[in-house]
């Protein structure tokens, strides 16, 4: 494929996920809106509707990194486009019938989170397929940054479509998204590796993967500080519109323009992120982007009225740039590290942990809200925050300027015989 053909697949491929995380993100303000104001949804209630959303990556995400190598990338990701559309536009319907309940807003969320694994996987693995090696630092941070463009805009367009239309309503701008996607998709060209005569069993391939990641002193240590930062921001999705609506009293388009600010840390993350690893090393920007986001964990739930919306739109601010650094520089290291008839697997494992940790914490936060309330809560979480820092901190990462610095320092010693099945 020449240099012409990559820049044009790789924008097709760009275009679609730049439009299903649009309306992603416009239907993450309409869904939890359409539990509190439709259903009256508790605050436990809340939580599992957070829990079912990132529920699967406890559930497939390790065999995800399996199916996703033996499925055309391509098909794979137009058909969890299909049926995320298909799952969103069914709430909309039940409302119509006088039929939604909280319970198909959680299947409806469970149904969205088996597509998402296999879609993400999916994603990450095709992207190096696409784009040079010496770019792919350059490509991720782009790809986050237009997630955080999404993030920007998603949430206020949602909000100003929920007091427009409605919640339920609003809802299929998300769906009609997800089918845009696939239909620009559709036209990237076919990427399947050739089978082999016998394929190992699926738990051995899946060990592969895991002692790969488990095993790395990097991509291990990386991985565990990112489930860290991953299990609060499942207790801040899940308690974030409940903070806002019941204690905070915002009103639709205040939340959705609140829950927008996310985006504007997350675009300062992505486009700090190659400046700050050029200038710092890409192991050293790690632990800082960890400490980063401790402190802006904390600032979100001060303050009462609008000191309180100033404090959650600062501290979503320094929180997201942490993430998004941490994110992006450990993404772009996972993609060059890897073998690559072990990538999927790697991107598999990572996320089976690391994502898996959101609808725990979902749970746990929704759980204790109940009793505590939403502010109280989240200052617990942030406290949480603290282990991605100190688990980088006490790992040979600590040691590191760039985290290839290990790859060099490891090309450099004596060959040593390869543990069977890696």
């Amino acid at each position: 494929m020449g240099v012409g053909q990559r820049a044009g697949v790789f924008w097709r491929w760009w275009t679609a996920g730049t439009t299903s995380q649009v309306g992603s993100a416009v239907g993450a303000v309409a869904l939890p809106l359409t539990a509190l104001t439709v259903l009256d949804a508790s605050a436990f209630e809340m939580g599992l509707i957070a829990a079912a959303n990132y529920v699967a990556w406890l559930v497939i995400g390790l065999p995800a990194g399996v199916i996703v190598q033996r499925l055309p990338l391509r098909g794979a990701q137009v058909g969890a486009d299909l049926a995320r559309a298909a799952a969103v536009a069914s709430i909309p319907l039940a409302w119509w019938w006088g039929h939604l309940t909280v319970a198909h807003l959680v299947v409806t969320a469970l149904v969205i989170s088996f597509a998402n694994v296999l879609f993400d996987v999916a994603n990450s693995t095709f992207l190096p397929s696409i784009v040079e090696r010496e770019d792919l630092h350059a490509r991720n941070s782009l790809t986050s940054a237009t997630y955080a463009a999404s993030q920007l805009s998603g949430p206020s367009l949602g909000g100003l479509a929920v007091q427009a239309l409605g919640a339920v309503p609003t809802l299929l701008l998300d769906a009609v998204s997800y089918l845009v996607s696939a239909v620009l998709l559709r036209t990237l060209p076919a990427r399947r590796a050739d089978a082999p005569d016998r394929s190992p069993p699926m738990g051995e391939l899946i060990r592969q993967g895991w002692r790969f990641v488990a095993h790395h002193p990097v991509m291990g240590p990386s991985m565990w500080a990112a489930t860290a930062i991953n299990f609060v921001c499942g207790a801040q999705h899940a308690l974030y519109p409940l903070y806002l609506v019941r204690e905070l009293h915002a009103p639709a388009g205040l939340v959705g323009v609140l829950l927008a600010v996310e985006g504007v840390g997350s675009l300062l993350g992505a486009a700090l992120t190659p400046r700050i690893t050029a200038r710092l090393g890409t192991a050293r920007a790690l632990v800082i982007a960890g400490v980063v986001a401790v402190g802006g964990a904390f600032v979100v739930p001060l303050g009462t009225g609008w000191p309180a919306y100033a404090a959650f739109a600062v501290g979503n601010v320094v929180f997201s740039v942490g993430v998004v650094v941490l994110s992006v520089t450990t993404r772009t290291y996972r993609q060059i590290a890897s073998p690559p008839d072990l990538l999927s697997r790697v991107m598999a494992t990572v996320r089976f942990v690391s994502w898996g940790a959101i609808p725990v914490g979902g749970l746990v936060a929704g759980a204790l809200a109940v009793g505590l309330g939403a502010r109280a809560t989240l200052l617990i979480f942030a406290g949480a925050v603290v282990g991605a820092p100190l688990v980088l901190l006490l790992s040979p990462v600590r040691r590191l300027r760039d985290l290839t610095d290990h790859d060099r320092d490891t090309d450099d010693q004596p060959a040593v015989p390869v543990p069977a099945g890696r």
